[in-house]
């Protein structure tokens, strides 16, 4: 018997719909909560690595992931020259396997979809514009207030609820989200046939200009500046904002930057990080993904930390029998340490950014390359 037999799941991105999908496979009853009333996901395309993809494919979404998504298997850099000059192609490491693509894009709302689409087919039961207003638990489970009225009593609540955590919140977790220092204007928008993979500019008036196939018409392009408060500007000056400072590339940006019409289509936010010291429990209530951790999007794991923690999670509340200290020191044993090493290193690459040091970019990226190729 496992060691859970109903989870409430607060929090429907990657990580929440991901615990959500395998508790179900597996027989648990899953409450799915999230406070927004329709899926919906910030930004504009997300960069998905092989890793990523062989917890999808465990999910059971390979296929839909794949049909609306762009694979590839080489990142380029260009020169911010006139040119937008080729002066490398990096083959990307396959860290899902021989059998995936190392890499690929798509957009954040269809991924949201797809997951979301696959909890409901396995029996989660999904309530959006709905959260929590209070938790009390004790030694046998977690009884639950939600913002329309009802109570639920639960084996485990699950924290999957994002940066801004209010399930942390509502635990008395002090945890300070820092910013890196940079923030990065993103657009969706048409993909020109120039644009087969990701490629990356470093230097110019920018720390980044780059832009990700996320389909066969679609890509995302995004640019790196110092972090700025940017609020004040309207919707037609934030796209007047991101073309200015795209006029320093050239390449495929030069047909990038004419599409670029649609000013609710762009975004702009800041690079922000934190780690949660271990453990990531208080009691029968544990918190994944962004709400225990979070990197600047500089070597795109993110999504792919999420997605892991869900799965082990997931894995050990179903194969154990009891939910006891052992479980979550296993949970803390196969996750805080590699969690922390890639938001070590994605900091890590942003600062020499900042720094304008020339840091051995190849040798860091082998290194997540060969961390991340492992099974989580």
């Amino acid at each position: 018997m496992p060691a859970v037999n109903n989870v409430l799941v607060v929090g429907a991105g990657l990580a929440g719909a991901g615990v959500a999908i395998h508790l179900a496979t597996r027989g648990v009853a899953v409450d799915l909560l999230d406070i927004k009333p329709e899926v919906a996901a910030l930004g504009s395309g997300i960069t998905l690595q092989g890793n990523a993809l062989r917890e999808l494919r465990s999910l059971g979404v390979w296929d839909q992931v794949q049909e609306a998504g762009y694979v590839f298997d080489v990142t380029g850099i260009r020169a911010p020259d006139p040119f937008g000059t080729v002066v490398a192609e990096i083959p990307d490491a396959k860290t899902g396997g021989p059998d995936l693509p190392a890499a690929m894009g798509m957009p954040r709302p269809e991924l949201a979809h797809i997951l979301l689409d696959r909890a409901t087919e396995v029996g989660v039961k999904v309530r959006l514009g709905t959260t929590f207003t209070e938790l009390s638990q004790d030694e046998d489970g977690v009884d639950v207030t939600f913002s329309d009225g009802s109570t639920g009593r639960y084996d485990v609540v699950v924290g999957a609820d994002g940066l801004r955590s209010w399930t942390r919140r509502a635990l008395g977790i002090n945890l300070e989200t820092k910013s890196v220092g940079m923030g990065i204007w993103r657009a969706f928008g048409p993909r020109p046939a120039s644009v087969t993979r990701t490629d990356l500019y470093y230097g110019g008036p920018s720390y980044i200009a780059g832009y990700c196939p996320t389909g066969e018409d679609s890509l995302y392009a995004y640019i790196v500046e110092d972090a700025q408060d940017r609020s004040a500007l309207t919707p037609d000056e934030q796209l007047a904002t991101m073309k200015q400072l795209s006029q320093a590339y050239h390449g495929p940006w030069d047909e990038i930057r004419e599409t670029l019409t649609d000013p609710s289509r762009v975004n702009y936010t800041w690079f922000e990080t934190h780690v949660l010291d271990e453990p990531w429990n208080r009691g029968r209530v544990v918190l994944i993904g962004d709400a225990a951790h979070t990197c600047p999007p500089t070597i795109a794991q993110g999504g792919a930390m999420a997605l892991e923690d869900a799965v082990v999670l997931a894995e050990l509340l179903v194969e154990r029998t009891a939910l006891d200290q052992d479980l979550w020191d296993a949970f803390m044993a196969r996750r805080y340490e590699r969690a922390k090493t890639v938001v070590d290193a994605s900091n890590q690459l942003a600062q020499w950014q900042l720094d304008h040091v020339q840091g051995d970019i190849p040798s860091l990226m082998r290194s997540i390359a060969m961390l991340t190729s492992q099974p989580a």
